[in-house]
């Protein structure tokens, strides 16, 4: 009979890097930067992509459920066929077929947003006009000063010809920045959704847009999620704009490129794609492009589930796409190579390929000295082994190796757990439960008592459940050792990916022990080595083993990062002189002394 496994357990020991039904690798590009050897490129193939159903991958899907997902997607194009109906139509050159088109399609007669201002432009022979704008998205006050009064009140603008009056209008009448002429309706009614104002003559088949974006949004702030002591304060916002202007004030590049690209059928959100064009990988541009256009859905609210559908395995715990709100971490990440994703008015800009080491960093790592930001990396790669293993390690030793531990300690802690009526696996469970309450009633409540809760009942009820003895007291230590090591996990992803890691350990070292950790050790961190963010592996550059930059698991010198990481496969392999401190005797070349002494001694 043969022998069967659970299907999550299956799925756990199944290794498949096939990313959306195909397989991407990062190689090296073909193109060449100024001043760059072309010789250090390898004669690599370019990413290949593998259909449905290949057989170079561990996972083929059956033809039945590749008919239903085709199904599925032409059911999907016929129910949002009504919502684009206006696709490809040319606006109307006469004002009452515009009017009746803006009714039937931003339902005027209900909708009370979308504002209809009409007005005649003041010439020789008045022109009938309006203005279409949503109110609440566009600056009223520049309408008023930049649209409507140099249409009202100024004059001498070419008669007749319907394109000499749109060319007239935008050249001498429209003091906007951003002035762009359209041809298609559904041009007509992105502007207008994003915030534009749109005006339209009569007599004339096209239309004028005008940047009057003006929403409310949360100014430039402190990032609430990644603080630092050293280095900048400010974060990303609820503003596109105003998120890619804070990466730009930081990088005052004229290759820093940004592609904007549009999610959504129903409510389309603008994505911008940042790289550094002549550095990064053009083939990781185009993956991401690529990933992103492929993504078919009515409405994408945030980042975050624009990292959900990038994710190359949804079910692995670590985060396979870097999210953060800090413009500094994207400036650094792009340097090197990255590709940066802004989603709508997301304050979290997402950043790909991303490896393990990078969510142990923070920015404050290369503000500091070089013994300050090592010792601190080093404390935070310790806060993340004890936070993932100490529990599992502790019911470990009670449970199945008492000898490992010395006598004193192993009669100090079968005292304390004398009038304790559980197991130590439903001890830690219990408290460790209790502490996952606190921690997500300290998000939730308002943030002025959140501290006080969060410290005063962890304090609260690990007393009462000492002095009841449902748990014993070493144990309240181990739990709260636990918590604060996990509280020293910078990215917030990573975090939880310990947080619910950490339970599975624990049934491991309650069933097995040691025997249990070290297996589920070595079966996880196979899956990891194995898998990959955008053809990049998790755990490049120590597996596989790759060159370039010290910065990984021990912060170097600043003055020793001269290379970027090779996984990254950039154009430009050199961020900065192999001798960048020239009056420095670690970085000169030191002269060879023996030969000197002999030619004199001669």
């Amino acid at each position: 009979m043969a022998l069967k496994f659970p299907l999550w357990l299956r799925k756990l020991l199944i290794v498949d890097d096939s990313v959306m039904d195909e397989t991407f690798t990062l190689n090296e590009s073909s193109r060449s930067s100024n001043g760059e050897n072309n010789s250090e490129s390898s004669n690599s193939t370019t990413g290949s992509f593998l259909p449905l159903g290949h057989k170079g991958g561990s996972t083929v899907r059956p033809r039945a459920l590749r008919e239903y997902i085709k199904q599925s997607a032409q059911e999907y194009d016929v129910s949002v066929e009504h919502m684009a109906s206006y696709d490809d139509e040319q606006i109307p050159a006469h004002l009452e077929e515009c009017k009746d088109k803006l009714k039937s399609t931003f339902h005027l007669d209900i909708n009370k947003d979308v504002v209809v201002r009409e007005f005649t432009i003041g010439v020789r022979r008045p022109w009938k006009a309006f203005a279409v704008f949503v109110d609440g998205m566009a600056d009223k006050n520049i309408i008023n000063t930049h649209i409507l009064q140099p249409l009202m009140i100024l004059t001498h603008i070419p008669e007749d010809d319907s394109k000499k009056r749109m060319d007239a209008i935008a050249e001498r009448l429209l003091p906007g920045n951003q002035v762009e002429a359209i041809n298609e309706w559904t041009d007509l009614v992105n502007a207008v959704l994003a915030g534009s104002t749109v005006v339209l003559v009569d007599g004339c088949d096209a239309a004028l847009t005008v940047e009057t974006k003006g929403w409310e949004h949360r100014t430039v702030g402190t990032a609430l999620t990644e603080n630092v002591v050293r280095g900048p304060h400010n974060g990303f916002t609820e503003s596109f704009r105003a998120n890619t202007g804070l990466v730009r004030s930081i990088l005052r590049s004229e290759h820093l490129v940004t592609d904007i690209l549009s999610i959504g059928k129903l409510a389309p959100t603008d994505i911008g794609v940042m790289w550094i064009e002549g550095l990064t990988n053009p083939e990781l541009v185009e993956e991401v492009k690529k990933r992103i256009k492929a993504i078919e859905v009515d409405y994408l609210p945030d980042s975050g589930l624009l990292e959900q559908f990038l994710d190359d395995k949804p079910n692995l715990l670590i985060p396979q796409v870097f999210s953060t709100e800090r413009p500094d971490r994207i400036a650094s990440l792009l340097v090197e190579g990255h590709v940066a994703i802004f989603v709508g008015n997301s304050p979290f800009v997402l950043a790909v390929p991303v490896v393990l080491w990078t969510m142990v960093q923070t920015s404050e790592d290369a503000y500091l000295r070089f013994p300050f930001g090592a010792f601190l990396r080093g404390l935070r790669w310790i806060a993340l082994v004890v936070a993932l293993l100490l529990p599992g390690m502790y019911v470990a030793v009670t449970n199945y190796h008492p000898e490992m531990i010395p006598t004193d300690l192993m009669l100090a802690i079968a005292g304390s757990r004398e009038q304790v009526p559980f197991p130590v696996v439903v001890e830690i469970l219990l408290m460790e439960f209790a502490i996952e309450l606190i921690r997500e009633a300290g998000i939730r409540i308002p943030s002025v008592i959140g501290p006080t809760i969060g410290i005063v009942g962890a304090l609260i009820i690990g007393q009462a459940a000492v002095q009841a003895g449902i748990v014993s007291p070493l144990l309240v230590i181990v739990v709260a050792t636990t918590a604060l090591a996990s509280f020293t996990i910078p990215n917030y992803n990573l975090s939880l990916a310990v947080r619910v890691a950490r339970f599975v350990f624990l049934i491991a070292g309650a069933f097995l022990g040691f025997y249990g950790i070290a297996i589920l050790g070595i079966v996880y961190l196979v899956r990891l080595t194995v898998q990959k963010s955008f053809g990049v592996p998790l755990l490049a550059p120590v597996a596989p083993s790759m060159g370039g930059s010290p910065d990984v698991l021990v912060r170097g010198y600043v003055f020793q990062m001269n290379r970027r990481p090779d996984y990254l496969k950039p154009l430009k392999r050199w961020r900065q002189s192999p001798i960048t401190r020239p009056w420095s005797a670690e970085t000169r070349p030191v002269p060879n002394l023996t030969k000197s002494n002999k030619k004199s001694k001669s």
